[in-house]
Formats: C-alpha cells, structure tokens, sequence
C-alpha cells in the first residue's frame, strides 16, 4: 500500500470518527424546536423573544437547544438551571458570546462587560469593585447625587405647579445620566429637556440596540465583513460619539488635578501609578460600560415601576405613607441613602418591578468553554447560553399570581429574597462572577428616584384611565416600555 492510499484511508477513518462524534454529541443536545436547513430557529424568536422561548419552554423544558442560523444556542428558563449555569458549572460558562456590534472601536477588547474571564478581565473586575463601588467610595460621593436629586425634585415640582405632564422615562434617564456622571466624574451632563440630554440618550439607546437587534453578522459569521444591516457602522458612529465625550472628561480632569471625590480620580490615580496596570483605554472604556448600562437600565426600571404604581394608586399611596411616616417619625427634610434598608415596602416595590420587568431579560449572552453535562444532555463547547430570567419571574410554579404588581409578596421576613445574586428566583442583574459590577451604584440610584417621584405626589394621567395604558414591552438587551409613560404630578 503506497502513501498516498494510507493517507486517504487515515484521513477517511478519521473524517468518520468526527462524524460520529458529531452525531453523538447532537443526539445528547438538549430537546427543541424543528429546525429550518440554513435558518433554524430563527423565526422562532419572533419579535418578543423573551415570551416566545418562555413559552417553548413549557413545551420543551427549562433547558432547550435552538439553531440560530450557524450558531448552538442552549435556553435555561428556570431557578434551578440558572443556578446550574451561574453558579455549579459558573466557570465553564463565564465566557462570553461577543455580538458584531460590541467590537465596535474595539470594546470588546477593553470592555469588562466583553472580555473573556481571563487575567484582564479579573484585574479590571477588582479595580470596580474595590475602587469603584465599595461602600465607602460611594459613601463619599452620597452629597454629588444628592445633588442631582433635588434638581428632579425642582423639576417635578415645575411641572406640578404648571399642570404639566412629565415623561417619566426621559427624566428618569436625565437623573440617571447626571447620578453617574456625579459619582463618576463630578459633573453634570444633562439639563432636563435639554437637547444635550436627548442627544445623550439617543447616543446610549441607540448603542444598546445596535448590540441586542437580532444581526445576521451574528447568526451566519461569514456575513461579519459585509454588515448586511449596518449595525456595525452604525454602532462605529455612537460609540466614537460617546469615546470622544469621555477624552473630553478625562483630559480636562488630568489638567484640573481633581479633588479625587469621585470614581475616575481612583481610576486615574491607579494609571498616574502604573499605566500598565490600568491604560487610559481600559478607563475610557470602563466608563462607558457604565454609561451605556446604567442610564438606560436604571431610566428603564424606574418607568416601569411608576408604570404599575399609577395602575395601582393603592400601592402608590402605600408606598408614600411608608416614605412620609419614616420622614416624620425621624425628623428628616428628605430619605438618605443609608434609610433604605429602613423602608420595607420601597425595597418590595423595587424587587416586584425587577421581577416583573427584570432590566436584561436575557442577562447578556455566554459560551460553553467546554462540553458541559446537565440533566442528562450535553451542552457543547461555543454554544451560546441565554439564561432567560423573565421566564423565571413569571412562573406560575414559583410566584402566586405572576402577572399581577404585588409588592406584597416580598414583606415576610422569613423569606427576605433580595436581587442580588443568591434567589435564583430572581437574578435580573445575573450571579456568580459575571454578575452585573454596578449593582451597588444602580441599587441606591433606583431606590433614591423612585422616593422623589412618589414621596410627595398623585400622579393623573392625560386623557387616559390607569387601566387603559399601553402595557407593551420592546424587546432589547433592556426591557423597555412601548409606549413612554407621560403623567402630571399632583401635590399631596
């Protein structure tokens, strides 16, 4: 036998033996939909791909296998499978899928959001926590979103005096935008109706969208070099838009010297030491992590809770009696942060809208670093991983009446879940070591706005009962809210 003959049957014999492999591996996949040739399940995501995989879910349990064009995509839709993925297999899912949209001016490459959990990552991961967002860091910029607080206060009592509908989310997103830019920077962006307020949130929506709309770029990777929808090119211009701002931010800091009152001091302090350690990349990119998930998230969650407040005015008033017996019983002009943990009833509030409306209905998306086996299948190596937490907050063999606003559910002490990272029952700011890094910052910032909107004011509706509203959600890598709540404040 010459060579070239041994040669071919090896490479036959070995071509068979991946085959097998491959057969083997496909048939321990998880159940799932029929698949189209090309497509496959694509077309089962539909314009609301939260309900719809909830709802395959039912039919093909909580862990589900889909084909999304060329890509494996494995579904876990339940508190135990989440717990599976986050936490008893959390290293072999810590990777991350990285969308066309997020390489955009190289973010991926910096970005603590993106970036695989390797040496880079776990370096600027401590960097936020101890740095960033340890309890005495944001003790210490406690006065700068006081600040900021009571310009929402001045605004809203504008509008109460003049009779005049505020849109909640616009002026949640201003708040939220000048809350982390005084934490982050000592600065104000935004004035409220302002064109550099909208041009703002237009940049930072407009950025989260481009990641979480469905691409071809993605499903079918041979694509990638064509951008068949413009996504990339159009996430190149708002992200340039949004780096170009924070040079701006960071080159005046550097000439001022700063008062190291707020967060980029700590981060320029580590790069004055050592710029290997923290380049002025990983700070520019870092800080729009943090602008492009807290705005839009926080702004997001706030509408959605007064959304169900005003749909139900016996909470609303529940909810302001706590906020004004606690003023009253202690003295105070206006709640710090530090009484939080003081106001049951605002805490349950805040979990039942995360609950209900939980900020990424996905989390962001992660990759199997290696064939993992759970309940019995296998979850191949590359295959993308939604953990889809909506579903979990509106099951029915978890929580009483899953559809219905009961902050209620949420005042026995014995059973003090919270959201952050140990219920599995309700992770809308995910777990494990891929949890979401800003939560400490965006928990003070929702409780603090949400007691500004209700503290002192009813709130009407124009032309419209409560019962009447549009209860619509889009769907993106933040669940937003159709139809934007507009309501006129009344003074109580």
């Amino acid at each position: 036998m010459d060579l070239l003959t041994s040669s071919i049957i090896l490479a036959s014999i070995a071509w068979i033996c991946i085959l097998i492999s491959r057969a083997r591996k496909s048939s321990k996949l998880p159940p799932g939909p029929y698949r189209l040739p090309i497509i496959g399940n694509i077309l089962h995501l539909g314009p609301k791909p939260h309900r719809s995989l909830a709802k395959l879910s039912q039919k093909y349990g909580p862990v589900m296998s889909l084909k999304l064009g060329s890509i494996t995509t494995v579904v876990f839709s339940s508190p135990e499978t989440a717990k599976l993925v986050l936490q008893t297999h959390d290293s072999s899912f810590s990777s991350r899928i990285t969308p066309v949209a997020s390489k955009a001016h190289r973010h991926d490459e910096f970005s603590v959001g993106w970036l695989p959990a390797g040496s880079q990552w776990r370096k600027l991961r401590k960097i936020c926590k101890e740095q960033m967002f340890s309890a005495p860091r944001l003790d210490g910029s406690e006065d700068l979103r006081r600040e900021q607080l009571q310009k929402l206060r001045d605004f809203v009592a504008e509008r109460c005096d003049r009779g005049t509908a505020v849109d909640v989310g616009k002026a949640a997103f201003t708040t939220s935008l000048n809350l982390l830019s005084a934490s982050l920077f000592s600065l104000e962006f935004a004035r409220f109706d302002s064109e550099l307020s909208q041009e703002m949130k237009e940049l930072i929506s407009s950025t989260v969208k481009s990641v979480s709309r469905p691409n071809l770029a993605d499903y079918f990777p041979v694509l990638k070099p064509v951008d068949p929808q413009g996504i990339f090119k159009e996430t190149e211009l708002n992200v340039g838009k949004l780096l170009l701002k924070l040079d701006e931010i960071i080159d005046e800091k550097l000439k001022s010297g700063g008062e190291k009152r707020d967060l980029m001091e700590a981060l320029l302090e580590i790069n004055r030491r050592d710029e290997a350690q923290l380049s002025r990349d990983d700070i520019r990119h870092l800080l729009l992590d943090l602008l492009v998930a807290g705005t839009d998230s926080t702004s997001g969650t706030m509408e959605w809770a007064m959304t169900e407040l005003i749909r139900n005015p016996q909470k609303m008033a529940k909810l302001r009696n706590e906020i004004r017996s606690f003023m009253s019983e202690n003295g105070k002009q206006q709640v710090q942060e530090s009484d939080i943990s003081s106001l049951p009833y605002l805490q349950a509030v805040v979990k039942e809208t995360l609950r209900l409306y939980p900020t990424t209905p996905f989390l962001l998306p992660r990759k199997a670093s290696s064939d993992v086996e759970i309940n019995g299948y296998i979850v191949p190596k590359n295959a993308q991983i939604f953990v889809n937490v909506w579903a979990s907050g509106r099951d029915s063999k978890i929580w009483k009446n899953p559809d219905e606003f009961l902050p209620e559910r949420f005042l026995n002490e014995s059973d003090n879940v919270d959201f952050k990272g140990r219920y599995f029952e309700l992770i809308p700011f995910g777990s494990g070591r891929r949890m979401c890094l800003g939560l400490p910052l965006a928990d003070r910032m929702v409780h603090q706005m949400l007691v500004t909107f209700v503290g002192n004011y009813e709130w009407k509706l124009e032309n419209m009962k409560p019962e009447e509203m549009d209860m619509n959600e889009i769907f993106g890598v933040i669940l937003e809210k159709a139809i934007p709540l507009k309501a006129i404040p009344i003074k109580v």
